[in-house]
């Protein structure tokens, strides 16, 4: 089956405003940037936004933060985005910060058709509060509801004409999961081979999770913080 579309704006065109959107990757590593772009260029507006981070101001969903297109952010590291910052503490922008491991079992209970499940992850904190509470081992647990999504926005190294995605070191870390609970998956490679290219023993998300696959451009290796050691005469 071929699910390949040849271009972003063909890509994103069931996109509306008022839609719940998974966007994979961590800190600015292995993010859909050409379809943030392109949805930024689109302008809806009322998004729900599930992501591991919400970029910074000049990149990624800090883009999208700039035009004021999302209601809701739930996230699990915002620090580098000052725009995020503002609108959260105006009142803006409303926010679910959850535990990083919390957000990554939410999503792949999603796709793995899990509804709940209980952690000790953020017991004592806010993080807890309203939700119910049991004791296993000796030790409260809080109940954490899975998370879907109407689209999951992936990217990926390279990926075939019927789906099939590799991803590159920390872009693992939270695309495979977004990508198996997003009702329709659309995924952006940086390399788009035939199908049977790919070592069926490298693939990390069958293809069977992904209805949409196109080839992006001008990808950006961004570093979030780059940090150096100083040389034995600096110190």
């Amino acid at each position: 089956m071929n699910k390949v579309v040849e271009n972003v704006e063909q890509a994103l065109v069931g996109i509306e405003d008022g839609m719940t959107l998974m966007l994979g990757g961590f800190g600015l590593c292995g993010i859909p940037e050409n379809s943030i772009a392109e949805l930024v260029r689109k302008g809806v507006k009322n998004l729900t936004c599930i992501s591991n981070n919400a970029g910074v101001d000049e990149f990624g969903l800090g883009l999208l933060l700039q035009g004021k297109q999302i209601k809701k952010m739930i996230s699990s590291y915002v620090g580098e985005n000052d725009e995020f910052e503002r609108q959260m503490l105006s009142g803006e922008l409303e926010v679910d910060l959850i535990p990083q491991g919390s957000l990554a079992e939410r999503c792949r209970a999603g796709g793995a058709g899990i509804p709940a499940f209980y952690t000790p992850a953020g017991f004592g904190t806010e993080v807890a509060d309203g939700k119910e509470i049991r004791i296993y081992n000796g030790k409260p647990h809080i109940l954490e509801t899975a998370l879907t999504a109407d689209y999951a926005i992936v990217k990926a190294w390279k990926g075939d004409t019927a789906g099939n995605l590799i991803y590159k070191a920390t872009a693992r870390n939270f695309n495979p999961m977004m990508a198996m609970a997003g009702k329709i998956t659309i995924a952006e490679v940086e390399e788009l081979v035939p199908i049977g290219s790919l070592d069926p023993n490298q693939i990390h998300t069958p293809g069977i999770f992904v209805q949409c696959i196109f080839q992006g451009k001008n990808f950006e290796k961004r570093i979030e913080q780059r940090t150096v050691q100083k040389r034995l005469e600096e110190i």
